[in-house]
């Protein structure tokens, strides 16, 4: 006992003597945690399992897989279990459910006081399993068609053990047993991290059994896909066996593809899946789009007609401003229905699946009481007129034909609309005539504010004038990436061939005609400046739009007009937040841009030049990094002493490459001390009171230190004996 006390006291004394410097490594040297809370909302979703644009397993993610369960013996209910894997970063995670859940098993979670589920800090996997009821009636936060008609036909009764919907509703979502469409689970996360580097959050939506899943919306049962690819947006069109489908699917198909090339708005989903079921169903509506992405459709809904549910949910999938992280104010808010109604009209006329009488028609029914009657900027004199469907279709239609006529056929509401996807903060009805009077002058945007805050309501137009405003001929712009280098910060930046980047190179496999331009990787939170040259291959002077789309979201544009011949060059740029893989659109070329943090460098070796200093000179630290993982690496790199953090410039690596980093360093006073980067640590001498005890072989200043204590109690307790 009396040695144990001896040594203790001799360590202690020589720690207490030595510089802050090294007596504070073990706490001072730790990175302050970050707390960080996420939303469901602000995940992004990869759906398909095995996905090249998934960074599954890296340190600088952390990935969740959802997989849902229909529960045949239970009609109406289902069961999902999710499995985190967790980076080495993370230090906690908490997670709240659905209300209406109820908890079947957990490991790694623990309960809380505030109904949250908290993570142990120790499984690595940690899962929770749960049920939730299935069936849903009324509004769910999803956009739909015209609402079916009171005076339908009901279709035969479905499995008794279904509740019926309310009076008055339909569903919206339903599980029969049999078969079911249901919503994903909506999950909210907060985690803290040891670093103060950004961690991803990457989820994948799979179901065990016959099935299928969007990010938002799941499918039970026996289905069977079709796929078609256009410039990058993979469109799934899943169809129920319980389900008899009136159209082909390659027919159905056929219409979204040519919707998906016509539409030149932005906001285009990487995939956008397209549900078939059964029609003898009390539904709500003929069709929903739930998340931003994913719809279900009643499978005897036809194309040749007008009102085509099939192009109306598929417009609603590329409406950006109106999902829930954007929004539409009140007076803003017949938009989101008049533009769904008007483009699934127009798109099936140009598509020839209807007459021009056919599609006037459509639009004469907002010029009938009570639509009519309504002001589309108030929504509380609606009533039950569906008039932001009837009237919204037919104003958003006669703002389309007076844009044209009035810029010779330069602007139509397609270039509105991109403006109002290209937004961040909630859209009203002055951003939208801003807009408008942006793209058109003064006068388009009275007869807007005219047709919309008034009851004042346009007459439908005839073929002849349809001709003249909508046959025009557009000039040809055609944009993509510059010839110069690509920057991140200030620095120029080193973009690599996809096939010298074995974990991406399936990605490749897309089919669609923007030309490959290769892979970039860039820290999260560094601005990256991309090169972009446009070009009008016309004759006659047009306005040029050059957007920049990650992921089909607009994140930075320009507009300028060109004469006919004349090329262009401008820069467009955009600030990452956190890890992930994104597809990245400048006009007819694509990158594929790796986003990644800190974590995702291995520092392999840490040393100083010159190895000592007097206080307040400088020193270089120089970490050698390589990849931590088969992916790209990228990041700014931390250099913590006692005193500060100091971050080197940012890094890229390709994998299985390495590189340095450096940083210059000061110290006030003399001492030793301790420098940490990534997981490697190192001290230096600082002043001449001390020797570089460090030099021994297989001792660092601490160890080195301890052991002379050790050294003096053994000669002492020598003595002693």
């Amino acid at each position: 006992m009396t040695t144990r006390v001896a040594v203790c006291l001799v360590v202690v004394v020589l720690l207490g003597a030595i510089p802050a410097g090294v007596a504070g490594a073990g706490g001072s040297q730790t990175a302050p945690e970050t707390d960080t809370t996420g939303v469901d909302a602000a995940v992004t979703p990869s759906v398909s399992s095995g996905s090249t644009t998934s960074l599954a397993g890296a340190n600088d993610v952390l990935h969740r897989t959802m997989t849902l369960r229909q529960l045949p013996d239970q009609p109406g209910t289902f069961e999902t279990t999710i499995t985190f894997d967790v980076p080495k970063p993370l230090t906690g995670l908490e997670i709240g459910l659905e209300s209406k859940a109820t908890i079947r098993a957990t490991e790694g979670f623990e309960a809380t006081e505030e109904g949250t589920y908290r993570w142990d800090e120790t499984t690595e996997t940690p899962t929770i399993r749960f049920t939730m009821p299935a069936n849903r009636t009324g509004t769910t936060g999803g956009h739909t068609s015209q609402p079916e008609s009171d005076t339908r036909e009901s279709g035969p009764t479905i499995a008794t053990a279904t509740a019926a919907p309310a009076e008055g509703e339909g569903y919206t979502f339903l599980e029969t047993g049999e078969w079911g469409v249901v919503q994903v689970p909506n999950v909210s996360l907060s985690y803290r991290t040891a670093t103060s580097a950004p961690i991803g959050v990457e989820e994948t939506v799979t179901v065990d059994g016959p099935g299928a899943a969007g990010t938002e919306l799941a499918v039970f049962g026996e289905v069977t896909e079709h796929e078609r690819t256009v410039d990058g947006e993979r469109l799934r069109l899943v169809v129920l066996e319980a389900a008899d489908l009136r159209e082909r699917p390659a027919d159905i198909l056929d219409s979204l593809e040519a919707a998906s090339g016509r539409l030149d708005v932005g906001s285009s989903a990487s995939e956008a899946v397209m549900v078939a079921v059964p029609s003898d169903v009390d539904w709500g509506s003929r069709g929903m789009q739930y998340g931003p992405s994913d719809a279900w459709v009643v499978a005897d809904a036809p194309l040749a007609e007008a009102t085509n549910v099939w192009l109306h949910e598929y417009v609603h999938v590329r409406q950006r401003f109106a999902n829930p992280d954007v929004g539409t104010a009140s007076d803003g808010q017949w938009l989101v229905e008049a533009q769904a109604e008007y483009y699934a009209a127009l798109l099936a006329y140009e598509q020839e699946l209807i007459t021009y009488r056919e599609f006037r028609r459509s639009l004469e029914r907002g010029t009938e009481s009570p639509a009519a009657d309504a002001v589309l900027a108030e929504p509380s004199t609606w009533g039950d007129s569906n008039a932001n469907y009837l009237k919204g279709a037919l104003v958003y239609g006669e703002l389309d034909r007076q844009l044209r006529l009035a810029t010779d056929g330069d602007r139509s509401l397609d270039d509105v609309f991109r403006t109002l996807n290209a937004r961040d903060e909630r859209v009203s009805e002055t951003e939208f005539l801003e807009a408008l009077e942006a793209a058109g002058g003064a006068t388009v945007r009275e007869r807007a504010e005219r047709y919309t805050r008034t009851a004042e309501t346009p007459d439908a137009w005839n073929r002849f004038e349809h001709r003249a405003a909508f046959d025009q001929p557009r000039t040809p712009i055609t944009s993509g990436l510059g010839t110069d280098q690509i920057r991140v910060g200030d620095q120029p930046w080193e973009r690599w061939d996809r096939t010298d980047i074995g974990s991406l190179e399936a990605d490749d496999q897309r089919g669609d005609r923007a030309t490959d331009r290769g892979v970039v990787a860039v820290p999260a939170g560094e601005r990256v400046t991309i090169p972009v040259v446009i070009e009008n291959g016309g004759d006659r002077t047009g306005t040029a739009d050059a957007t920049l789309r990650v992921d089909g979201k607009i994140v930075d544009h320009t507009q300028r007009r060109l004469e006919g011949g004349e090329r262009a060059s401008e820069t467009l740029a955009w600030m990452p937040t956190e890890p992930g893989i994104h597809d990245v659109r400048i006009g007819s070329d694509r990158l594929t841009v790796v986003v990644r943090s800190a974590p995702s460098l291995t520092v392999t070796e840490l040393q100083f030049s010159p190895d000592s200093v007097d206080p307040g000179e400088s020193v270089t630290a120089t970490a050698t990094v390589t990849t931590g993982d088969e992916y790209p690496a990228a990041g700014t790199l931390e250099f913590r002493t006692p005193g500060e953090t100091v971050t080197g410039p940012p890094i890229a690596l390709a994998p299985g490459e390495a590189g340095t980093v450096e940083v210059t360093l000061q110290f006030d006073g003399d001492g030793r001390y301790e420098v940490v980067a990534g997981e490697q640590s190192t001290t230096i001498t600082v002043g001449g009171t001390l020797e570089r005890l460090d030099t021994v072989p297989g001792f660092g200043g601490v160890a080195a230190v301890v052991a002379l204590g050790l050294a003096l109690v053994v000669a002492l307790f020598g003595r002693r004996r």
